[in-house]
């Protein structure tokens, strides 16, 4: 189970989730204070209790922190000649590329982590997996539920969720099942199924008793399922199911390392024949282990078309995404490909500025995925990261 009453609380044996106290003479105490403040002024915002928070400004204070309360990153600013308190521009502070949470995870803060969240792992080994050292589960859990209930629950009304994924105490390093067993805490009253075993195979006999149970009761179902998961359980030619109206699917990608891949349109036009949801109600989510923050197609809150390749993923008002020139980190020109690097404010424990090796394009004011960059790593990503890891002891 996942606790959302005290989202500030111990998880899974980790430290209790509250800032770690620091006596007034420690110098660190004003960095504590500092930190705190923030933590309180996002979680206000992410609760809706904070009016006219711009976010240009508060950028700047976080990144501004992450520069004195982690060592690395305020070398890798000095490397690079960027005066934290000298800019006004968050800008101008370089991203962590995603590769340095594999060799190097970026905390900002002290104590031992509330949750540890690995990269799925599925090239390179064990070894090579990124960990995202979470400090603060309850930032979290506020930036996600907020996130959700506006692009999965826009009607508010009551849902039962069921999940072709594990359950949290068999992958409780995976943060997509975290975040599952978040949902059905605060949406089903923890009440939520978990189809797959620990392995991610699916449990056909028990999903097709739960699916026949969900198309008999009244209550709109939210199904949570990677598009491999969807994909295994269409390919084992399953009876079709009329889920209640009003349900709808969350579908969160994932094909890295399968033996078998399906193209979006056909995948949804598949699920929704044997689900009975309409394509219209179901919504991709994108979300990286990296990242405290994820990312939706607002299809449920704007309408649009079915067609995925027409839609775009857009992020909560604490979070900004560019589009950068793989090769020196300039903007590119609206409508060109770049790599995406997102600012997330809820990383306030980690690292706020983070660079990816997914190629996407800006589309409104959101953006697209369009994979991830084929060959060799992106030169912008390779020397941000070599300068990552001098300033961190481990580079020439």
């Amino acid at each position: 189970m996942i606790p959302l009453a005290d989202a500030g609380g111990a998880q899974r044996g980790g430290r209790a989730n509250a800032l770690p106290s620091v006596h007034p003479s420690d110098p660190r105490s004003a960095l504590e204070e500092e930190a705190a403040h923030l933590r309180e002024r996002l979680l206000a915002w992410m609760a809706g209790e904070a009016e006219g928070v711009e976010v240009e400004p508060l950028a700047l204070e976080v990144l501004r922190y992450q520069a004195r309360a982690n060592p690395v990153y305020g070398k890798l600013l000095e490397r690079r000649g960027v005066d934290p308190l000298g800019t006004s521009d968050w800008r101008d502070f370089p991203p962590v590329p995603t590769r340095a949470f594999k060799e190097l995870p970026p905390v900002a803060g002290e104590g031992e982590p509330a949750a540890l969240f690995r990269t799925s792992g599925t090239t390179g080994g064990t070894e090579l997996r990124g960990e995202h050292r979470v400090l603060d589960l309850k930032l979290y859990h506020a930036s996600l539920l907020a996130q959700a209930r506006r692009h999965l629950l826009p009607d508010g009304e009551a849902i039962q969720v069921l999940a072709l994924l594990p359950p949290p105490e068999l992958q409780p390093h995976s943060s997509l099942v975290h975040m599952a067993g978040v949902l059905s805490e605060a949406w089903d009253g923890g009440q939520g199924v978990f189809l797959a075993d620990g392995e991610w195979r699916l449990e056909r006999d028990r999903v097709a008793k739960a699916l026949a149970r969900a198309e008999a009761a009244a209550v709109p179902v939210l199904l949570i399922s990677t598009a491999f998961g969807l994909v295994q359980w269409l390919d084992g030619g399953p009876d079709s199911v009329a889920l209640p109206p009003g349900s709808r699917i969350m579908e969160t990608g994932g094909f890295k390392g399968r033996s078998r891949r399906v193209e979006r349109g056909q995948l949804y036009g598949e699920a929704s024949s044997a689900l009975g949801v309409p394509v219209g109600r179901i919504v991709n989510e994108y979300g990286m282990t990296e990242l405290l923050s994820q990312f939706y197609e607002p299809i449920l809150v704007e309408g649009g078309p079915d067609d995925p390749e027409a839609r775009r993923l857009v992020g909560p008002p604490w979070v900004r995404t560019r589009v950068l020139d793989p090769g020196d980190l300039s903007p590119v020109p609206p409508g060109e490909p770049g790599l995406l690097c997102h600012l997330d404010l809820a990383n306030l424990f980690s690292a706020a500025l983070v660079l990816t090796e997914d190629l996407g394009i800006q589309k409104g004011d959101g953006f697209q995925v369009l994979g991830r960059t084929p060959g060799a790593e992106p030169r912008g990503c390779s020397l941000t990261m070599e300068d990552y890891l001098t300033a961190g002891g481990g580079g020439r």
